[in-house]
């Protein structure tokens, strides 16, 4: 078990948002959260990563007890981050963007890294020297993934990167995310689009109301539209 989330709680000011949320990630596995706006699965992956300042119950990774470790330390220990909103951030380029990644990660092999971001996302390869805000919205999501993956993470958390995207991207990042775990990756995926994370994933979990109301193999939440139209749907 590569991740274990015991009893998680989080607070933003007063709003009580995760009330219990428990759940496991295998190795190697993808894990779809999936759920109504506001459910509490942003929140959850932003707990896990240690970016809120009021939240209790346990974050165990790889075998390490996160739960009083500042976020640049999960990070460390090999856990990726891939926000909503990408942050890429105004005035850097391409290449400076995916050197950010590098800059708490042990591995610092910038050539080999870059070379091998740039043979997984071939756009960017092309636009290393371009202002990243000035990509287009999938190009930018390509981006954050990118940077994401330079520090050679062992888990990614990923929220919501198909939104607003082309079906033709989304297709394109549904292959990747495929092809990442082909090569031993772990991700936890927050995705709206239910369809799509529940065609990639090996489990899922329901989120309503800031607690975890079902779990099941992928197939069988897909299978299910009673489960989906109660808890899924807008």
């Amino acid at each position: 078990m590569i991740l274990e989330v015991k009893d998680l709680h989080a607070w933003y000011e007063r709003s009580h948002v995760l009330q219990g949320v428990s759940l496991k990630v295998r190795q190697g596995e993808i894990v779809a959260l999936i759920g109504r706006n506001g459910a509490g699965k942003t929140t959850t992956l932003k707990s896990v990563m240690g970016m809120l300042p009021r939240r209790s119950g346990r974050v165990i990774f790889d075998g390490h007890d996160l739960s009083t470790l500042p976020v640049h330390a999960r990070f460390r220990l090999g856990l990726g981050y891939v926000p909503e909103e990408r942050r890429i951030v105004p005035g850097l380029t391409v290449k400076e963007n995916l050197r950010l990644g590098l800059l708490m990660a042990k591995n610092r092999r910038e050539r080999e890294v870059l070379d091998r971001i740039v043979s997984i996302f071939p756009a960017l390869g092309e636009r290393l020297e371009q202002e990243g805000t000035s990509l287009s919205g999938g190009e930018q999501q390509m981006l954050a993934i990118a940077r994401a993956l330079v520090s050679e993470p062992k888990m990614l958390l990923i929220d919501e990167p198909t939104e607003g995207l082309m079906p033709l991207l989304v297709e394109e990042l549904a292959a990747l995310f495929v092809s990442l775990k082909s090569e031993g990756m772990t991700l936890l995926l927050v995705e709206q689009n239910v369809e799509l994370a529940l065609s990639i994933a090996d489990r899922g979990y329901i989120m309503d109301h800031g607690v975890i109301v079902h779990e099941a193999p992928a197939a069988t939440l897909m299978a299910d539209a009673t489960i989906q139209e109660r808890y899924c749907s807008v």
